[in-house]
């Protein structure tokens, strides 16, 4: 039976896990009938990637799924056999993850986002609070490839809307409340969350500190408007045939060379 290697730097989110597990019934595969499944979670700290990819390789799995940058980077550098397929909300070419999107080559290929959809949570959040001079980013230092992006991002987007914007980094619940600390100090008056596997695990507290604060906020996954949060913008990854409130383009990369066939 062959195993695939679920491999994810957040913490489980049982509703994107039934979404694998129905895309895999939609191509004739059931777990635990035809195809094993090893799922391991980073649970947002990213030095353990590395060891989970090895763990993963030391049962022998046929294939890796991996979800984010650094889960992906951690993957290609201990594997250049195994096939890998990735979601992704950054440009993979531009990470040096693949040659190309309509050739990446090796053993990695998958799904990416290309819409650029941080400028336009900006413009959202402006909409909703035009009177907003202020506002702050909230990113995850430690996955480096996802903050530049989405921060080079928000600064064109608040440079043309003449808005002064903060960037606070925070990796750790610790820090996370810092952060919003320093959001008052800084008289912010209003929040965009970057997207991160790490911020979706701590999406509770993230909402939670929000609220106390009264600051109106942005998220990029449904699971935090669900959870209580005031809006977001993006793809509804636990539903690949439903998008939250957009219709952004999912571009399917091409096979690598030779490994997937």
């Amino acid at each position: 039976m062959p195993v695939i290697g679920y491999l994810d730097s957040g913490s489980p989110e049982p509703d994107r896990v039934a979404a694998f597990q129905r895309g895999l019934n939609e191509t004739g595969y059931v777990e635990g009938q035809n195809v094993a499944v090893e799922y391991l979670w980073a649970q947002g700290h990213y030095d353990r990637l590395p060891g989970l990819v090895a763990d993963l390789i030391g049962r022998q799995v046929t294939v890796i799924v991996a979800r984010g940058v650094p889960t992906v980077q951690a993957a290609k550098a201990a594997t250049a056999t195994i096939p890998i397929v990735f979601t992704l909300g950054v440009d993979p070419v531009q990470f040096g993850l693949v040659a190309s999107l309509n050739r990446p080559g090796g053993n990695i290929t998958g799904v990416v986002l290309l819409a650029e959809l941080a400028a336009k949570r900006l413009d959202l959040l402006h909409e909703l609070i035009p009177t907003a001079s202020i506002v702050a980013l909230l990113v995850n230092p430690t996955n480096t490839a996802n903050t530049e992006a989405q921060t080079t991002g928000l600064r064109d987007a608040a440079r043309s809307l003449r808005l002064q914007l903060h960037i606070l980094p925070a990796s750790s619940a610790s820090e996370i409340d810092d952060a919003f600390q320093k959001l008052v100090e800084l008289r912010a008056s209003a929040l965009v969350v970057a997207g991160d596997p790490f911020f979706t695990s701590r999406r509770a507290q993230i909402v939670a500190r929000a609220a106390r604060h009264a600051v109106p906020a942005i998220y990029a996954w449904r699971e935090f408007a669900a959870a209580g949060g005031l809006m977001s913008y993006g793809p509804d990854l636990a539903d690949g045939s439903r998008l939250t409130g957009l219709t952004v383009p999912l571009t399917l990369l091409g096979r690598a060379d030779e490994v997937i066939e």
